[in-house]
């Protein structure tokens, strides 16, 4: 279950007119933090994204999976985003079962935490990245820029100056 704050950050996102990804994106930080505080462990950086994701979707943020994911990946991402709108007799969404979750937590608990280390996040993004086009990060860094708002920009300006002038000396 996200915790609220997540779910109103994810909102906020929606109400700004943010991307889908960046909705999601409050999950897998909230799945990250819990990892980095040893609630649970994950194999990967890609299992931690995953589980965000998935929490994302089951929470109702319409994060479609990408055209070239597997079969598998795209059958989960159907589930979740079903398992958003299904309901049970109290009103709230579908649970999942107590030996289930049990199951699952148990087997997370076994995993480390270095998977979400700031170097392994990094080599994951990186190696995302250089599977898509240059074309398609530049309309993603367009939209990013767009959504930002002034005040956002005018912040992401400051910084970037701030960077050059470090690296200039």
């Amino acid at each position: 279950m996200p915790e609220k704050k997540t779910t109103a950050r994810a909102r906020k996102d929606k109400r700004e007119g943010k991307a889908a990804s960046t909705q999601a994106g409050e999950y897998v930080r909230e799945e990250i933090d819990h990892v980095r505080e040893g609630k649970h462990g994950a194999r990967s950086a890609k299992q931690a994204i995953a589980i965000g994701l998935s929490k994302a979707r089951r929470a109702g943020v319409k994060a479609k999976p990408s055209k070239t994911a597997s079969a598998a990946t795209k059958k989960k991402a159907a589930q979740d985003t079903k398992a958003a709108t299904r309901k049970r007799s109290s009103g709230t969404a579908a649970k999942k079962s107590t030996a289930r979750k049990r199951a699952t937590t148990k087997a997370l608990k076994r995993e480390g935490t270095a998977s979400v280390s700031k170097r392994a996040l990094s080599t994951q993004a990186r190696k995302s990245a250089s599977k898509r086009t240059a074309s398609s990060r530049s309309a993603a860094a367009k939209k990013a820029a767009h959504t930002k708002g002034a005040t956002g920009r005018k912040t992401a300006a400051r910084k970037a100056a701030r960077t050059r002038a470090k690296k200039a000396s």
